[in-house]
C-alpha cells in the first residue's frame, strides 16, 4: 500500500485523510498506474465480502465481473490519459462482484490523484442494489398500473410509457419513446399543447389537465376517444419530468349519455303527470262550477263552492309542479300566494276592508307534505273570511310560515275577527272544514294548536 506520508505533507493530514475514508458510507478504492489496487476502505470491504488484505496488490478487474476484463484495462488507459473527474460507464449499467460471485450494481466516480509516483486513480463506489429495488418496484407499479402512464421531458419528448399506454393507443412503445406527445393528441388540439406544456412547467403541480374541458385522445388507427389526465412534476437529475396518467373514459361517457337521457325522460314524463292531473282537477272544478250555476239552493251552492276551492288548491300545486324545473319539491312560498288569491276572489273580499298579509320563509316542500298543506290553508283561510268579520266593518288576517327550528316548520294563520265561541267544540265539530283540518294536520304529523279570540290563531308545528 502507498505510504499516506508520500501523498500527503504532513503527520495531521495522513490522520485526516485515513478517518475521512474509513468513515465515507462508500467504497473507495485507490488504484496505481498499472490498475493494482493500493487501498480500499472498510465500506469496500463490506460491499464486495472481501478482507482489505485479499485486495492490496490485486488488480482492480478483481472486483468487476468477467465478462467486462478483457476491455476494462483500455478503458483505464483512456481515463489515465484524459485524468480528470466523471462517472465511469457514461450511463451504461456498472456491475461489481462480489467474493461469493454475485453482481450487484453499482456507480463510480472516478477522481485522478497526481503523487510523486504518477498518477493514482480514486474511485468512489455506491452500491445501487437498494436504489434499483426501489427503481424496479417503481417500474412494475408503473406497468401493473391500469391507467395508461406517460413520461416526458421539458421538450414533450416520450421517455417512457406503460402497458395500459400501449394498449389504449394501439402502440407499442418503441414507436412511442423519443416521439412528441403530441403524437398522442387529436390534431384539432395540437397547434395549443405546447404552449399548455410551458405555462405547467412555469408552475408544475399535481392536477387534473384541462379543467372541466372534454380531452381526447388519439389512437395509432387515427381513432378520438375521451379521456382524463393527470399530471405530475417529477424531479429528476436531468431537470423536472411531467408523468402523466391517462384513463380512458368511454364507457363512463356512455353510461353518462344513458343516464342523462332516463333523467330527461322521467322528468318529461313528471311533467305529462303533472300536468295531467292538473287538467283533470281543472275538469273537476269547472263540473262542480257548472252544477253550481244550476242549483236554486243556497246551502248546495255554497257546499260546492268551498269544493271547488278545494280542487282548486290541489290543481295549483300541480300546476307550480308542471312549470318547475325540480319536481322533488314544490316552492310553498308561491303556492300560499297563489291560494290566498284564488280565495279572495272566490268570496269577493273587500281588500278594502279586510286585509290578507302573507309573509314567508323561502321553503320547498315534497308534494306529499305540499298537498295536505295546501288544503288546510285552504280550510283556515276559507274559514277567517267567511266567519271572522260578520259583524265588523273591517279586520285583518295573517299567514306567517317560516322555521321554527332547523327540522320544523310553523304555519300560523290570525284573525282579529269575532273569534271562535266558546260553546263551539273545535274537537268534535261537524263541519266538514274543521274535520279535514285534524285529519290532514294528523297525516303530516303536524301538531295544531288553537286560541279561540284575541288574535283567533290556528298554529301547526310541522316536522320536515
Amino acid at each position: 500500500m502507498l505510504p499516506f506520508t508520500r501523498m500527503n505533507g504532513s503527520k495531521n493530514s495522513e490522520e485526516m485523510m485515513h478517518l475521512a475514508v474509513e468513515a465515507s458510507p462508500n467504497g473507495i478504492v485507490m488504484t496505481d498506474q498499472k490498475g493494482k489496487i493500493v487501498m480500499v476502505n472498510a465500506a469496500t470491504e463490506r460491499f464486495f465480502g472481501y478482507s482489505r488484505q485479499e485486495l492490496i496488490g490485486q488488480p482492480v478487474e478483481k472486483l468487476i465481473p468477467a465478462r467486462h476484463h478483457q476491455k476494462h484495462p483500455e478503458y483505464r488507459q483512456v481515463y489515465l490519459h484524459e485524468s480528470k473527474t466523471r462517472p465511469m460507464g457514461h450511463g451504461n449499467d456498472l456491475y461489481g462482484l462480489r467474493k461469493n460471485g454475485q453482481e450487484f450494481p453499482v456507480e463510480v466516480g472516478l477522481n485522478p490523484v497526481k503523487t510523486e509516483h504518477g498518477v493514482f486513480v480514486l474511485a468512489a463506489i455506491v452500491d445501487m442494489t437498494e436504489r434499483r429495488h426501489a427503481e424496479e418496484m417503481i417500474r412494475l407499479a408503473v406497468e401493473a398500473s391500469p391507467n395508461g402512464m406517460v413520461m416526458t421531458n421539458q421538450d414533450g419528448v416520450i421517455v417512457m410509457v406503460n402497458t395500459t399506454t400501449e394498449t389504449l393507443f394501439g402502440y407499442q412503445r418503441d414507436e412511442l419513446i423519443g416521439q412528441s406527445i403530441e403524437i398522442l393528441i387529436p390534431e384539432s388540439h395540437r397547434v395549443h399543447h405546447p404552449d399548455l406544456r410551458r405555462n405547467y412547467l412555469n408552475q408544475p403541480s399535481a392536477r387534473e389537465m384541462g379543467h372541466g374541458r372534454d380531452l381526447y385522445g388519439l389512437s395509432k388507427q387515427g381513432k378520438e376517444f375521451p379521456v382524463e389526465v393527470g399530471l405530475n412534476p417529477i424531479q429528476t437529475p436531468g431537470g423536472v419530468m411531467v408523468l402523466a396518467s391517462v384513463i380512458d373514459i368511454t364507457e363512463r361517457k356512455y353510461r353518462e349519455q344513458q343516464l342523462k337521457a332516463a333523467l330527461q325522460e322521467k322528468e318529461l314524463l313528471l311533467a305529462e303527470i303533472h300536468h295531467r292531473v292538473k287538467n283533470n282537477l281543472q275538469i273537476i272544478d269547472s263540473l262542480l262550477g257548472m252544477q253550481s250555476n244550476i242549483l236554486l239552493n243556497n246551502s248546495a251552492t255554497f257546499v260546492l263552492r268551498e269544493s271547488q276551492n278545494r280542487v282548486k288548491s290541489m290543481a295549483l300545486i300541480h300546476q307550480i309542479l308542471y312549470e318547475s324545473s325540480d319536481f322533488s319539491s314544490v316552492d310553498f312560498s308561491t303556492v300560499i300566494e297563489s291560494l290566498v288569491n284564488n280565495l279572495s276572489l272566490s268570496y269577493a273580499l273587500d281588500s278594502s276592508k279586510i286585509t290578507v298579509d302573507v309573509q314567508t320563509d323561502p321553503v320547498f316542500l315534497p308534494i306529499d307534505t305540499s298537498i295536505p298543506l295546501g288544503l288546510i290553508i285552504n280550510e283556515l283561510c276559507s274559514n277567517a273570511m267567511k266567519y271572522a268579520f260578520v259583524d265588523q266593518a273591517s279586520g285583518n288576517i295573517n299567514i306567517r310560515l317560516a322555521y321554527f327550528e332547523t327540522d320544523r316548520l310553523r304555519l300560523q294563520i290570525t284573525d282579529d275577527g269575532v273569534g271562535i265561541p266558546e260553546t263551539f267544540d273545535i274537537e268534535n265539530a261537524s263541519s266538514l272544514g274543521l274535520q279535514l283540518v285534524h285529519l290532514l294536520s294528523e297525516q303530516i304529523s303536524a301538531e295544531l294548536n288553537i286560541q279561540r279570540s284575541n288574535p283567533t290563531s290556528f298554529t301547526l308545528l310541522i316536522p320536515v
